[in-house]
């Protein structure tokens, strides 16, 4: 096999697919990506066994056809460092050789076999919709960081996606916070429900960032696998498998405390007590009145103090209730409004947040989270 790329173009499609590879697998094949030609097609793939990504470039210069495993990191590596410029592919998979060169250089490395990459099998009799590329990236960026790492309790170590005939929701939970993503866009009429694995679609989060075409995708419910297609990208997943947690059933409906608050006053607030607060339980203390919002934090350990007062609307009982303050900051991280509300029923039960105006009319975010004992 022969073929002329330019090494930016090449470079940018590896790059891309690399974030599916593991760091330490145990099948030294994986190290590898799979190469291969079809007519005047250059087909790149990385995998690390539960999760496959592809990438079509197309090509003008092709000579003979074939698949062979080259080696991932030292082809980056030399790639990353070159600048833009046609660079000469000659693989010989008889002898497992890959050699290329620019114009002033020349590089070689072993090749290995095609037949022991792992094959990519089909999503059997799928179900499909197309959603925006934005969309899914930004209810991928709402919800994955509140998914669970506990691994007694695989299915909330991923993002539940749910479609039904008013909108798509996706759900993250590690039953301290919880995050729910909805969005008017896209609507079936049969209702599917599915546990997305959070490696495969944090790369794919990130690979999204650059896209503004739609995603098509194709699941299937009975064998648990995933398709997203999009651009000249492919993305082949298998699903988690496991019910997921019954999650409307821990928000609270009835919530009549609420507070209006602007958001980067309150998270560096809380940024800044966390600071204060004890290293096991990370306690922020929130004392609510209708004259404002009074934040204290304590490690008595260390004999560490700090209280501050924040200006805001608060409309409701006077309360007292405490979060974990890395939890906290992490979900009004997560708001991109200028201001956000919290709402309580009781100091012992879950606080809701969300942005006073969401992003666009077609969607909803809502966060919740749980509170912890007070200890001072």
């Amino acid at each position: 096999m022969k073929f002329i790329v330019s090494s930016d173009l090449l470079y940018r499609n590896l790059s891309a697919i690399s974030g599916v590879m593991g760091t330490n697998s145990t099948m030294p094949i994986l190290d590898n990506f799979l190469v291969t030609i079809e007519g005047n097609q250059l087909k790149l793939t990385a995998s690390d066994l539960e999760s496959t990504m592809t990438s079509v470039i197309e090509l003008d210069n092709v000579e003979g056809e074939g698949s062979v495993a080259v080696p991932a990191k030292i082809l980056l590596e030399t790639l990353k460092l070159m600048p833009d410029m046609p660079l000469v592919f000659a693989i010989d998979s008889e002898n497992n050789v890959l050699k290329f060169s620019s114009a002033n250089g020349e590089y070689g490395a072993p090749c290995f076999p095609s037949d022991e990459y792992p094959k990519v099998k089909p999503v059997a009799e799928p179900k499909s919709f197309d959603i925006r590329a934005s969309v899914l990236q930004r209810a991928i960026s709402k919800t994955i960081f509140a998914t669970g790492n506990d691994e007694l309790r695989p299915n909330m170590m991923g993002v539940l996606c749910e479609l039904a005939a008013d909108d798509i929701t996706f759900v993250a939970t590690d039953a301290h916070k919880l995050v729910r993503y909805r969005n008017t866009e896209v609507k079936t009429e049969e209702f599917s429900s599915f546990i997305l694995p959070k490696k495969p679609i944090a790369h794919l989060k990130n690979i999204l960032a650059n896209h503004t075409d739609a995603v098509h995708i194709e699941y299937s419910e009975n064998t648990h696998h995933i398709r997203f297609a999009f651009g000249n990208f492919e993305l082949y997943s298998s699903l988690k498998e496991g019910k997921y947690p019954n999650y409307e059933s821990v928000i609270p409906k009835e919530n009549p405390n609420e507070l209006t608050i602007g958001r980067d006053e309150f998270l560096k607030s809380i940024r800044r007590l966390g600071n204060y607060s004890s290293q096991s339980t990370f306690q922020v203390r929130l004392s609510l009145t209708e004259t404002g919002l009074n934040l204290t934090a304590e490690d008595m350990d260390f004999s560490y103090k700090g209280a501050e007062n924040i200006q805001c609307e608060y409309k409701g009982e006077p309360m007292e209730i405490g979060f974990n303050s890395r939890f906290l900051r992490e979900m009004i991280e997560n708001i991109d409004a200028d201001t956000i509300q919290m709402s309580f029923s009781k100091p012992q039960r879950a606080a809701l947040i969300a942005p006073t105006v969401q992003h666009d009319e077609n969607e909803d975010v809502l966060m919740l989270i749980m509170p912890v004992m007070l200890n001072y």
